[in-house]
């Protein structure tokens, strides 16, 4: 007789464990499923020659003073049950956006990012504050609202287009789905997670935050299985009738949350194949990223490396779509992680370097080709990063570097598409009536909009059974 639970979950990402928590608190009976041996999915953290490194958090945004409750941090800590200190967050120094000529600075202070704003581009001013305005109207986390084009928003209120894509860079780096456009839905909670709260790190990095994860799920006596994908989900008269581990074992569930994502989901399902699976995959997304580490002898700061987090792209119009090779240098996020407000300072200077590539390029190499094109790219990116920021490169002790294809390993999502698909399930409803999707194509970005989709998913789907 199989194991049955009332919640199974796929995937122990940020999503996945904090839908776990939410659920174990309730008394649910409750698994989650994970393929890969490290929890976090695409924010994870590995050790590589002695050294500690993390993928895919270079900051959390949504950081708020403890006393700001409304904000979505300390909604998320209440839901959780977690201390303001379980994360050790530290906040961001300061960030900008640089565009030949003309730079935008952004803190955890609005007040600077809208000063610079009307000071650089004194002829939109008004109309940017009435941009701020609408995006303060509207309701980001209406789960029926549909979807409407950020850039064609943007274009209602301002009429520079330097500004309008300034704006657009850090928020579709950091969360679109979509080629050269933003859901504006999303635009709002990026604008207001970046812009109107800030960065912050924990001072161990990721870890930090998926250790207090793990600690509390574990605390709730809920499940956990790490190594353990899964092979099938046998579908009958519109429901997942029974799960099948790659391990052979049968288990059931009431209810199923899956971080896999939509197209990742429905490839699972035993009543997809042929036409229908190539029409669904067609569907999967394709903004993939290539990052570089560079491990340095001195803190940053010695260099002039003072920003915490710096947005670059080399002309007027930003380029938002896969790279024609395997890397598009024209722009990049440059994070510095020593520069956040920790009370003592890391260890060694580390800058992390993050360009848009191309799946399929990356694809199609082989091993020796893959060795090498990683060094190439690296070059190729320093030499255009250090145009904007000091340069860093003779002070280099240590490189590491991965790939679009690093990030379907650890992520099982299409193209190693980071933030999904285009298209979102904002209520998280698939086709079958008991499968639910939360995170990355549920559509709620961040580390804490990650985790707030988690808890939105399971108490809708799970705890009030709608």
């Amino acid at each position: 007789m199989s194991t049955h639970y009332d919640c199974i979950i796929i995937g122990a990402g940020m999503s996945g464990l904090a839908a776990g928590i939410r659920l174990a608190y309730y008394e649910k009976k409750v698994c989650i499923l994970e393929k890969h041996t490290m929890p976090g999915g695409l924010n994870s953290f590995y050790r590589l020659d002695g050294r500690n490194f993390d993928v895919g958090l270079h900051a959390m945004t949504n950081y708020v003073p403890r006393d700001v409750r409304s904000a979505p941090l300390n909604k998320l800590l209440r839901q959780l049950r977690l201390k303001y200190e379980d994360f050790e967050l530290c906040p961001q120094r300061v960030s900008d956006v640089r565009f030949p000529g003309m730079k935008l600075r952004f803190s955890n202070d609005f007040s600077l990012f809208e000063s610079d704003v009307c000071e650089k581009f004194p002829k939109q001013a008004d109309a940017f504050r009435k941009l701020v305005a609408h995006i303060h109207a509207f309701n980001e986390l209406d789960l029926n609202a549909k979807p409407l084009s950020a850039r064609a928003i943007l274009n209602e209120f301002l009429t520079d287009p330097l500004l309008i894509d300034m704006i657009l860079c850090p928020l579709m780096y950091y969360g679109s789905a979509n080629v050269d456009d933003m859901e504006f839905g999303q635009f709002v909670i990026m604008f207001k997670s970046i812009f109107c709260e800030g960065f912050a790190r924990p001072r161990a990095g990721v870890r930090q935050i998926i250790s207090t994860l793990l600690k509390q799920y574990k605390a709730c006596k809920g499940e956990l299985r790490m190594g353990c994908g899964v092979k099938r989900l046998n579908v009958e008269d519109g429901r997942v009738k029974s799960i099948e581990l790659d391990t052979g074992e049968a288990i059931t569930a009431t209810h199923i949350l899956s971080s896999a994502g939509y197209v990742e989901t429905e490839r699972l399902c035993s009543d997809v194949s042929g036409a229908a699976l190539s029409e669904i995959e067609a569907r999967a997304g394709q903004m993939t990223f290539v990052e570089s580490i560079s491990v340095l002898d001195c803190q940053p700061e010695v260099l002039g490396l003072d920003q915490t987090i710096t947005f670059y792209n080399n002309s007027d119009r930003f380029r938002y779509r896969p790279a024609e090779g395997l890397v598009d240098v024209s722009s990049a996020v440059v994070c510095v992680p020593n520069n956040f407000q920790y009370e003592t300072p890391l260890g060694e200077g580390i800058v992390r370097v993050t360009h848009i590539a191309n799946f399929a390029a990356w694809k199609n190499l082989s091993a020796d080709e893959y060795k090498a094109k990683k060094k190439e790219c690296y070059e190729r990116s320093i030499a255009e990063v250090v145009k904007f920021v000091p340069d860093f490169r003779k002070h280099v002790k240590y490189i590491d570097t991965f790939s679009p294809l690093t990030i379907k390993k650890f992520t099982w999502h299409d193209n190693g598409a980071v933030y999904g698909a285009p298209g979102k399930s904002k209520d998280g409803r698939t086709r079958l009536a008991n499968v639910f999707l939360c995170g990355t194509d549920q559509g709620f970005l961040g580390i804490i909009g990650a985790m707030l989709s988690g808890i939105s998913m399971a108490n809708l789907h799970v705890l009030q059974g709608k």
